[in-house]
């Protein structure tokens, strides 16, 4: 496959293709900080989910490289990880136990799609508009989770919400977010993670040297064995329930949306695109996605999915599986660097928390505001994900309004039968 011949075949050589890998690795690898600093506040260990987040990305980027041969990275994703912690477990009560049995049914579902290619009639099925309300929404409320993490914003009984007070580790964070701005727009390599280790680095004097607090960046060791507690400690049985159905089908939709915008957005923008001009194998890469978050739910993480900052690596070159298999082994060595990532505060990972729902909040301008039975359930949908904390009431509401509306306005007939199930599934979300 990456033949000599291969490679010449795609207009690439290997040392383009290892440079793509090593630069989608950078744009990537702030995953490997940020989700066990999302998923440790269910109660899971941060050095388990932390080799769970390698694991997943490992495995799955290889099988994208091998098999789909695809220079794609996958990794678990933003947004998932959000919904996992903070709808799953601590809105809905779910033990994380429980959570990772969804995450390993709804991999089990998306896998099935993907194989009979069902995807594509559930797909169609789900208005555009909502599609793009969905992904902001999703943005605003990752975002809503990073300025909190930060308590840069805070609970305030006067105005439910305000502004935290500015102190050594709020303008620490402040100086984060506008330094991590300032390399991507720069476009340097790596920004988002370079952005996190300087935010570190700030962050080191507060509670030493000023700051009048206890030190938030404490370093007792640099090298572990990796921590494989949360391997195949997920709960299959109970979290096969009528009553979980509308999370486990949130993880679906939510990944599938993600993976399907991820992979035609990139085949169009690097041309890598079939005879027939579709994304270049896109049933097994979604085959690889599923099974992704397959492996997330055995190995203790939330779903992997396909990574936009793959494009980093696309435009360095990279035109074939051999890239993802690059990036997959890049993440291999940080297994043992557990100690050292935990010592990273949640004012470092903050700012990239921030700019990932700046980069979510695109598709909005896709949506057509001026026609309002259309812009009215998209709006509802983007900012109850947010506001109720939920991205399962943004959906649910953001479908039931849609269908509502087109009723109404002598619309019906534009109701798919798909759609029809869902607003069913949606219901009865509400009701138990």
């Amino acid at each position: 496959m990456f033949s000599a011949s291969g490679l010449k075949k795609h207009n690439t050589t290997l040392s383009t293709e290892i440079l793509a890998g090593l630069s989608s690795f950078l744009a990537t690898a702030y995953i490997i900080v940020v989700n066990p600093s999302i998923l440790s506040q269910t109660g899971m260990p941060f050095s388990a989910v932390f080799t769970a987040t390698i694991l997943v990305s490992f495995f799955s980027s290889l099988m994208m490289g091998l098999y789909a041969n695809n220079p794609i990275l996958v990794a678990p994703g933003m947004g998932l990880n959000a919904f996992f912690t903070f709808t799953a477990v601590m809105t809905d009560k779910l033990s994380w136990q429980v959570a990772l049995g969804t995450v390993f049914w709804s991999g089990i579902f998306f896998l099935l799609l993907s194989v009979f290619n069902l995807r594509s009639y559930i797909v169609k099925a789900i208005p555009k508009p909502l599609r793009y309300a969905i992904a902001s929404g999703i943005g605003l409320f990752i975002t809503l989770i990073g300025f909190a993490n930060a308590k840069f914003i805070v609970v305030n009984p006067a105005t439910m919400v305000g502004l935290g007070q500015l102190n050594a580790s709020t303008l620490t964070f402040v100086a984060g977010l506008i330094i991590t701005v300032i390399l991507l727009i720069r476009k340097v390599k790596g920004g988002i993670l370079i952005g996190i280790l300087l935010t570190s680095i700030l962050a080191w004097p507060i509670g030493r040297w000023w700051g009048g607090t206890d030190a938030i960046v404490t370093i007792n060791d640099i090298i572990a064995k990796p921590d494989f507690s949360l391997l195949f400690q997920l709960d299959i049985v109970n979290s096969l329930k009528w009553s979980l159905a509308p999370i486990i089908l949130a993880f679906v939709f939510t990944d599938m949306f993600d993976s399907l915008s991820t992979f035609v957005g990139l085949a169009e923008a690097a041309n890598l695109l079939d005879e027939n001009g579709e994304p270049r194998n896109i049933r097994k890469s979604l085959i690889v996605d599923a099974f992704s978050t397959t492996i997330a739910g055995l190995t203790g993480s939330s779903p992997g999915t396909a990574y936009i900052e793959s494009a980093v690596g696309i435009e360095q070159g990279g035109k074939t599986g051999l890239t993802a298999v690059v990036g997959a082994i890049l993440f291999l060595p940080f297994l043992f660097l557990s100690p050292l990532i935990s010592a990273i505060p949640a004012i470092a990972t903050a700012p990239a928390l921030v700019l990932v729902g700046v980069f979510m909040m695109k598709p909005v301008v896709k949506i057509n505001w001026d026609q309002l039975h259309e812009a009215f359930p998209a709006f509802l949908a983007m900012v109850l994900i947010p506001f109720t904390y939920s991205i399962t009431q943004g959906i649910i509401w953001g479908f039931l309004s849609w269908t509502a509306l087109h009723i109404a306005t002598g619309r019906a007939k534009e109701i798919s039968l798909a759609l029809w199930i869902i607003n069913v599934f949606a219901i009865l979300a509400l009701i138990f």
